[in-house]
């Protein structure tokens, strides 16, 4: 069983059937976020060799996440294409996924495609979900970093992204919500 790497993990030469499989892994971009890799978003939990087929263990976003089932396609045609296939998928929703497991470089390619990334979970306290009040505040726009920014909408081109703008710059940006 190999867990998963930690965020920002490099693959160097990869060697064993595992590692070679997160590197895979590590180019498979989300469908709705081309910017960023299910191994950056944290949704693959683990790979686990079983010999014959890798096991690929996955924590969806949230459950009506309409990308998932692309994303598991993805998945196993990647691995597949590199010859480590048979390729197996097994949805884990327990624990439920959070923002936290963004990588550093996930939440860089985030603003550096005009989405500002998500603040951390106040995970101490045992709380992986907050119930965001009426009266934000304000977020670094990705483009100018200007503080000058509002909320438009709570809900983006997806559910788990709001739409903003800077009132700086003028430009309108998604947020990708904490979870």
């Amino acid at each position: 069983m190999s867990p998963a790497p930690l965020a920002g993990a490099t693959h160097g030469a990869a060697t064993s059937r595992s590692e070679r499989a997160w590197a895979v892994l590590a180019t498979v971009l989300d469908p709705e976020v081309p910017v960023v890799s299910v191994v950056d978003l944290g949704i693959v939990r683990e790979v686990i060799d079983e010999g014959e087929a890798l096991t690929v263990v996955v924590t969806p976003t949230y459950s009506g996440c309409p990308a998932t089932e692309v994303i598991e396609q993805s998945i196993v045609a990647a691995l597949d294409a590199a010859g480590l296939g048979p390729t197996h998928i097994v949805m884990r929703r327990a624990p439920a996924w959070t923002s936290d497991w963004i990588s550093a470089t996930g939440r860089d390619n985030l603003r550096a495609y005009g989405i500002a990334p998500p603040g951390l979970v106040d995970a101490s306290r045992g709380v992986a979900l907050r119930f965001m009040p009426r009266a934000v505040a304000p977020l670094a726009c990705p483009r100018c970093e200007s503080m000058d920014t509002e909320r438009l909408a709570a809900f983006g081109s997806t559910a788990c992204k709001a739409l903003w703008r800077c009132r700086a710059c003028g430009e309108p940006f998604e947020h990708f919500k904490p979870i």
